[in-house]
């Protein structure tokens, strides 16, 4: 199994330029002028997040996939094998990390065809398919700030279809590159909203000069070329659209199954949230 390795220079994206506020042309007698009132916000920024603890040794692997016909789906029950990482444990440094992290602690993340993720602080889960469908399932050892661990041990892809009788049938693994989206996700509310974390998951390719993801946070896009995990900062409050694309060298999409994904997370500097 190909994974993407992490090599380049770190980078920080302007995503928005900005004018400073000047007074009025004349005598510049303006005594009355509010400068705070007329200060541009500060610019969005993407940077790479660093530091984060290492799990070299963690390992995640399916251990057993079972499925019961229902009427026209199957109920489908996945067990996992969890070695060298607690599950549930707080991470390290989650408390100074300033972003959104989990109460419950490290988890799994488990992403059925490129849908938003479900957390599993157990090495366990079931969900419902439809008979006759062909499914993609990504399932990685997360930090309890939700940053995936990229080693190839701790990470697990299954290609495979529920037949008609309810049955699981394994296909063959992909070929293509694939970009599986993690982060961010759902909503954001005060500090959390400092430190957004982009986080994403490419299996089968490794990025560089001939494969990058065009990424989009809101209006602005930029490319990305070295698999780590990134903060989203100074993030306007409101909707965040996120895209992730990903292509050659020239910047042309690819082609084939889970090569570009969107998701909208939504961020609000306090309660009540509004849409």
């Amino acid at each position: 199994m190909k994974r993407s390795s992490l090599y380049g220079a770190a980078f920080i994206l302007m995503a928005a330029a900005y004018t400073a506020c000047q007074s009025p042309a004349g005598s510049g007698n303006n005594t009355n002028t509010d400068s705070t009132a007329s200060a541009a916000p500060a610019p969005l920024q993407v940077e790479p997040v660093t530091g984060s603890p290492t799990f070299p040794d963690a390992s995640l692997k399916i251990d057993k996939i079972t499925a019961e016909k229902s009427g026209d789906s199957a109920k489908v029950n996945f067990t996992f094998k969890v070695a060298n990482y607690e599950l549930t444990q707080q991470t390290a440094d989650a408390s100074t990390k300033e972003c959104s992290n989990s109460s419950q602690g490290q988890h799994i993340h488990f992403i059925m065809d490129n849908q938003p993720y479900a957390a599993l602080y157990k090495p366990e889960h079931s969900t419902t398919l439809p008979l006759n469908t062909e499914h993609y399932l990504l399932c990685f050892l997360s930090r309890s700030y939700h940053e995936s661990l990229k080693t190839p041990a701790a990470a697990v892809l299954v290609h495979f279809k529920v037949d008609g009788n309810g049955k699981i049938v394994k296909l063959p693994q992909p070929t293509t590159p694939m970009i599986f989206y993690s982060r961010p996700k759902g909503e954001y509310v005060g500090n959390d909203t400092k430190n957004v974390l982009l986080d994403f998951y490419v299996y089968g390719g490794t990025l560089g000069d001939s494969l990058q993801v065009k990424a989009g946070v809101n209006d602005t896009t930029f490319n990305i070329r070295q698999w780590q995990p990134y903060f989203i900062k100074n993030a306007p409050m409101g909707d965040l659209k996120v895209t992730l694309q990903l292509t050659d060298g020239n910047g042309n999409p690819l082609q084939g199954p889970n090569t570009q994904v969107e998701r909208t997370a939504h961020l609000a500097a306090g309660e009540p949230i509004t849409q």
